[in-house]
Order: C-alpha cells, then sequence, then structure tokens
C-alpha cells in the first residue's frame, strides 16, 4: 500500500507516517525504485503497534523502540487490542474507509492527523458524501463510545467535533452566492445544542451559490422570529436533536410569518430536520430527511 491509504486507513496523517520513519525507523521493509514507500503487512502490522502504544500515552521514541523491539508480553500484547477498539464499531454500509481512520486519529487526539484526514476526504468526494460517508458515522461511533464508557472519551468526541466544524466552513469559505437566490435561514430550536448537521447543509449550500444565514445552538425563537421579519427569507430550517427540542408551537409561529407591502406579502417555507421531528412532522412544515433532500429540497424555493 502507498503512504496515503495507509494513512487513510490507520488515521495517521502522512507526514507523521513519514516522520516515525525518519526518526525511529519504523518504515517499509523495502521501496519501490528505491525511493516510493510501499507498505506490506507487516510493515502495516508495525504500525498498528506502534499507534495502540502512542495512544496509550507512550511517547514516539519509546513506542518506537517497543516495536522494534518486538516487545510483546501479554501486557503488551492486550493494549494494543485495546487502542484498535477505542473508537467503537463503525456503521457498516456506505460508511467509507476513511471513517475508521478518522476516528483513530481522534481517539490518539491526533489534530494534524485530523485535518489531513478531512481535507483529504472533502478533496476526494465532495462534501455531501464526505459528510454522509465519513464524517457523519465517525461522529456517530465515537458519540456511542463515549456514552457507554461513562465520563471517558468525551474529549474525543470534543475534538473530532471541532475539527469537523472548521473543515466544514474551510469548504464553503469565498464562496459568493448566486444574485436572486432565495435566502435560507437556519437554527437549532430553543434547547438545542447539536449543530454539525447544519454547519454541513451551511456548508453544502453556500457551495452550490445559495444564499444562507447560519445562527446555530439554542435560538430564542422570539429572535428567529425577528430574524425572519428582517431578511425575508425564501426558507427557514429548524434542528432538532432530540423529541424533547422538537417544538411544534415554534413551527406555527413562524408560519404566520409575512413581510412585504400590502397586496405583495411573502412567507418562508418552514421546514423540519433532525431525528427529534421522527414520527411528528408539524402541520405547514416539510420534512428533510438528509443532507442531499435538504439542498434538493431549499435550491428550488
Amino acid at each position: 500500500m502507498t503512504t496515503g491509504a495507509v494513512a487513510r486507513l490507520l488515521g495517521v496523517a502522512p507526514t507523521t507516517l513519514r516522520s516515525w520513519d525518519r526518526r525511529y525507523g519504523i518504515g517499509p521493509a523495502a521501496r519501490q525504485d528505491g525511493r516510493h514507500r510501499r507498505w506490506t503487512g507487516a510493515d502495516i502490522a508495525a504500525l498498528r503497534h506502534m499507534c495502540a502504544l502512542t495512544s496509550s500515552g507512550l511517547p514516539p521514541a519509546e513506542a518506537a523502540r517497543t516495536v522494534l523491539a518486538g516487545a510483546s508480553g501479554p501486557s503488551e500484547a492486550a493494549r494494543p487490542a485495546r487502542a484498535s477498539r477505542a473508537s467503537g464499531p463503525l456503521p457498516i454500509g456506505r460508511a467509507r474507509q476513511e471513517c475508521r481512520g478518522l476516528a483513530r486519529a481522534a481517539v490518539r487526539l491526533d489534530a494534524p492527523a485530523l485535518d489531513e484526514l478531512l481535507t483529504a476526504v472533502l478533496d476526494r468526494y465532495g462534501l455531501p458524501a464526505a459528510w454522509d460517508e465519513v464524517m457523519m458515522p465517525a461522529l456517530h461511533a465515537v458519540g456511542r463510545k463515549w456514552e457507554t464508557a461513562g465520563e471517558r472519551y468525551i474529549e474525543v468526541e470534543h475534538l473530532l467535533s471541532w475539527h469537523v466544524s472548521g473543515a466544514l466552513r474551510a469548504a464553503a469559505a469565498g464562496r459568493a452566492p448566486a444574485p436572486g437566490a432565495g435566502l435560507a435561514l437556519l437554527a437549532c430550536v430553543p434547547g438545542e445544542t447539536h449543530t454539525l448537521a447544519l454547519e454541513a447543509l451551511a456548508a453544502t449550500l453556500a457551495q452550490q451559490g445559495l444564499p444562507v444565514r447560519m445562527f446555530g445552538a439554542a435560538v430564542p425563537a422570539g429572535a428567529l422570529e425577528d430574524a425572519a421579519r428582517r431578511t425575508g427569507p425564501a426558507a427557514v430550517v429548524l434542528w432538532a436533536q432530540s423529541r424533547k427540542t422538537a417544538s411544534p408551537a415554534l413551527v406555527a409561529r413562524l408560519n404566520a410569518i409575512e413581510w412585504g407591502v400590502r397586496g405583495a406579502r411573502g412567507r418562508p417555507v418552514v421546514c423540519v430536520a433532525g431525528p427529534g421531528w421522527a414520527g411528528r412532522q408539524p402541520p405547514g412544515a416539510r420534512h428533510l430527511t438528509g443532507l442531499a433532500d435538504a439542498v434538493d429540497t431549499l435550491a428550488t424555493l
């Protein structure tokens, strides 16, 4: 395998692999044409051991000495297995191999690797597929892990969320909206703090030249109504992660908003998204079932 492929598999930045090779001798046994790195199964097994040891807190130099010395007593043999499972079982199906690498990098708290992997998947697959098939499954897997491990691993989810958010904003930076396109307001309902799905939607709309205003977490109902009156949006999207925060009353209030001069008044199309709305679509609202559906629906307004 190439260095890039191994990096995606293990969730290690390619620069980290090259550094381990140069500094500690943790590298491929053979090189194609004497120059290009090609990693065999045995090479990758050594890297897995190295990743497991560094994930457990061992300094890289000491971890490399352990790997090269072949130290694998009972306690050491158990440590890689625990580390490799730290990200929890990843979803199957559409989740790509980079998903596992992303989760492993998060467990190691390897911020440079997270940035490199996220940039690579966005460049390779585009934003909608990168979100649906890599970012979101990795976030779910890490979230499930800390939910079942008490207070452990919560820092992993926070780090991964921060870097995903940064990658989404960078992907949409500098995109000018098309003239005449309808504006979309995106907001979490009051009491709702999960924003990443809306951030993915905001970035995708911006990439397609559609104007968007992202208000983020826990927007007060009155503030959202004021924003709708001031901007005259084509659509308002309300995200609810749980049934406790989903508010049909807010949908009704937004549906009643009008703007413009008499005889030519406009109203927003109110859309609801997120698992909190499952099975309880409020009257007068459109239910968005995923990122692709949301983009298609909002592009037509």
